[in-house]
């Protein structure tokens, strides 16, 4: 019943007219999470195969031999194909009678939407926002698992102080942040983790390299647990060894943008005033125009999972939304401090689901 009510909220939200929607994987890293989304399948790559989605909440799938046993998790029909031309057959089979078709062109490779084409004379309509509009308000088991994913990241972030001294390199923090949330039961990293010392800090994608710590560098980690199919996300910066006036400035302006944002989400506001409200924090301070990123994304099956808290982000927060707050300073060859959370939107506020300590840490 839970797929079918998750298949419905896709159609809900769909303006156009459709008779049913095809999700179309490609191979790694080529899938779309739509698949796991409407099916609720946990493990298992799935690549090639696809599922068709019908307004009443049923669905059929057309899958490989390789993943017949994790499709039975499912309680969505499935048929197993033993070849590319038996997988073909049964696409044109099942979107012979329709014609319009529903596609996620976001995640749609082009050699996918070509072969689709070939099969059918039915006409293929962008549903792609749609699509995302339903992902982004989690069910109650989305919410279950999506805690479970922030509690593996923040037990790290908590813990790997204890393997951080002058002289370590990036990439070893790096493996001991994978390793410490694999022991709590993670199915690996969310992404490859962002860890970047000193004047590192102060690129926000940069990812851990051969530097070695030193003290009075800054340690800045953006890292998270994939868990059951869904990813948390998580930053926190650390000071090695001592810490100077202006890096104690830094991250209190980051704490009280974090906070302030933290404060005012509920339901009903504009993504936009959120970001807004930690920018304006950073821009009264001495480091106006250094918050050079948005302050946030959702986030779920896909780290970055449709949409967020940007100047340009128009859309009404809604209560069952997971985003991550954030805010941030980048000085470039200084360095730079984020402090990243995950939140649930509430009807009056939010739950923040990612605990790790906020609190000014000097290892």
């Amino acid at each position: 019943m839970l797929m079918k009510s998750r298949i419905k909220s896709i159609f809900d939200k769909v303006e156009k007219d459709i008779d049913s929607i095809f999700i179309y994987n490609g191979t790694k890293p080529h899938l779309d999470m739509t698949f796991f989304y409407v099916t609720g399948l946990e493990r298992g790559a799935f690549e090639r195969c696809g599922i068709v989605l019908y307004p009443d909440g049923s669905g059929e799938m057309i899958i490989s031999s390789l993943e017949e046993v994790a499709a039975k998790q499912s309680d969505i029909p499935i048929t197993v194909f033993e070849n590319e031309v038996e997988k073909c057959n049964w696409i044109k089979e099942k979107l012979s009678s329709t014609n319009r078709i529903g596609v996620n062109s976001k995640e749609l490779t082009q050699k996918g939407y070509k072969e689709i084409k070939n099969l059918t004379n039915a006409k293929l309509v962008d549903i792609s926002e749609s699509i995302s509009k339903a992902r982004k308000v989690k069910d109650q088991k989305e919410i279950k698992i999506m805690k479970e994913a922030c509690k593996l990241a923040s037990e790290a972030a908590e813990e790997i102080g204890d393997y951080i001294e002058p002289g370590i390199k990036e990439f070893e923090i790096g493996a001991n942040l994978s390793y410490l949330m694999k022991k709590r039961g993670a199915a690996g990293d969310a992404f490859k983790p962002k860890i970047a010392s000193g004047p590192n800090s102060a690129e926000p994608h940069y990812t851990g390299g051969r530097r070695e710590l030193k003290k009075g560098d800054f340690i800045l980690m953006d890292f998270g647990a994939l868990y059951r199919q869904y990813n948390s996300d998580i930053t926190r910066t650390y000071f090695v060894g001592d810490i100077t006036e202006k890096q104690r400035r830094m991250y209190n302006v980051v704490f009280k943008a974090n906070k302030t944002a933290l404060e005012m989400i509920e339901e009903g506001i504009k993504a936009n005033k959120v970001h807004k409200s930690a920018e304006k924090v950073i821009n009264n301070s001495e480091f106006k125009g250094k918050f050079i990123h948005s302050l946030g994304h959702s986030i779920g099956l896909s780290c970055h999972d449709g949409s967020g808290f940007s100047p340009s982000s128009n859309f009404k927060l809604e209560e069952g939304m997971i985003l991550t707050v954030e805010p941030g300073v980048y000085i470039q060859g200084y360095g730079g401090v984020r402090i990243e959370d995950n939140i649930l939107v509430t009807k009056n506020g939010c739950e923040l689901l990612t605990h790790a300590s906020k609190d000014l840490k000097i290892i």
